[in-house]
């Protein structure tokens, strides 16, 4: 049985899109991710592009408010705060048994004035995303190739 898992960011515009997209690719048997923004804003077109880069299209994902999938009653095992710890504070507490995480990661839309340096930026963050995520794959996948 699959794990549910919720990554929650500010605005669910980049780090949590990129975080959930990741999750369900390196380890969908296993995991099942969706994410929420605390103040759900539009998707970043650069979280767009640079998923793209690495063949996961993450085009048609909504934003959505963690709030709302908190009142419609989903259950979660694992809620991971992808923000700082004030903003991961604001998080909704989800009912049953969840483990909470919090894996801090720079907000990538708030560094660099020129488009390069905000796509550099984005890509850094992506790829310190992917790391924890595999890294995280590895010790709990049970389809992890180590853990076969």
């Amino acid at each position: 049985m699959k794990e549910k898992v919720m990554f929650v960011c500010v605005h669910n515009s980049a780090r949590s899109q990129m975080a959930e997209a990741l999750l369900n690719h390196h380890c969908p048997e296993d995991f099942f991710a969706e994410s929420g923004g605390l103040e759900p804003g539009e998707l970043n077109p650069l979280a767009v592009e640079v998923m793209g880069e690495i063949g996961i299209d993450i085009a048609g994902q909504p934003t959505k408010s963690v709030f709302e999938l908190f009142q419609s009653g989903r259950l979660y095992s694992h809620v991971i705060a992808l923000c700082d710890a004030e903003a991961s504070e604001r998080c909704p507490i989800f009912p049953g048994f969840v483990q909470r995480h919090s894996w801090s990661f720079e907000n990538p839309q708030t560094s660099g004035n020129s488009r390069e340096e905000r796509i550099s930026r984005m890509r850094l963050v992506r790829d310190q995303i992917q790391q924890r995520i595999l890294a995280w794959c590895a010790e709990r996948c049970v389809s992890a190739p180590n853990n076969r």
